[in-house]
């Protein structure tokens, strides 16, 4: 319990402020190039705390690094999918209820991964392809709120999306090394209950802080 109250205090002010659009990443895409769009895609993915927790918990269901190989890249496909397509296409939804469904994704696994389902658990690889589809739309509307202009539009957009690749194997290389680590220790029974107790309690939050969000806009 102690475990998962500290783990609460340091990790859910960090989520509720998941990847933000500031005026620094503005400066940074309007005075590079290319490289600036894979910069700001990394950073977005790296303190896209909401899109790590969610993959923390894929990870934590899964047993061997192939089927950790096989699960991300499936989620990678599916942001891909809507990243760069909604983008291209100019389609847009407000980032609060993008968001709070990414939230309540969190908030699923982490349920999941507790047993909550049961027997009937839905197809993993399904919903984290799903879920993919979700985030991916989240990162678009981060991306269509900056001004990208219209000189090498698609570029732009896939050399974000790249940055958002090489920025979630960088986040998630120490995460997966933690969890592979600990689970040859005694406490690891422990640690997963409470951690995947924490994802629940984080979604929860991250959804009625985005829905707040929302409704006061």
């Amino acid at each position: 319990m102690k475990a998962l109250l500290t783990l609460f205090l340091v990790f859910v002010p960090l989520t509720l402020l998941a990847h933000g659009v500031d005026a620094s990443d503005q400066a940074v895409l309007d005075a590079g190039g290319l490289l600036a769009y894979i910069w700001v895609g990394a950073k977005h993915m790296v303190t896209g705390y909401d899109h790590l927790l969610f993959l923390a918990g894929v990870i934590f269901y899964l047993k061997g690094y192939r089927d950790i190989l096989l699960f991300i890249t499936v989620f990678t496909i599916g942001h891909s999918i809507t990243l760069t397509g909604a983008t291209y296409l100019g389609i847009r939804a407000d980032e609060h209820l993008v968001d709070a469904v990414i939230a309540l994704s969190v908030c699923y696994k982490g349920f999941e991964n507790l047993g909550g389902f049961g027997s009937k658990s839905p197809n993993l690889l399904a919903m984290v392809f799903l879920f993919g589809l979700i985030h991916g739309f989240g990162l678009s509307t981060r991306l269509q709120s900056f001004d990208i202009g219209a000189d090498g539009f698609l570029a732009k957009i896939l050399c974000f999306n790249l940055g958002v690749e090489l920025g979630q194997v960088a986040a998630l290389i120490p995460i997966v090394f933690l969890i592979r680590q600990w689970q040859g220790h005694k406490t690891y029974e422990s640690f997963y209950k409470a951690a995947n107790t924490y994802l629940v309690v984080a979604g929860v939050a991250l959804f009625v802080y985005q829905v707040y969000g929302y409704i006061t806009s």
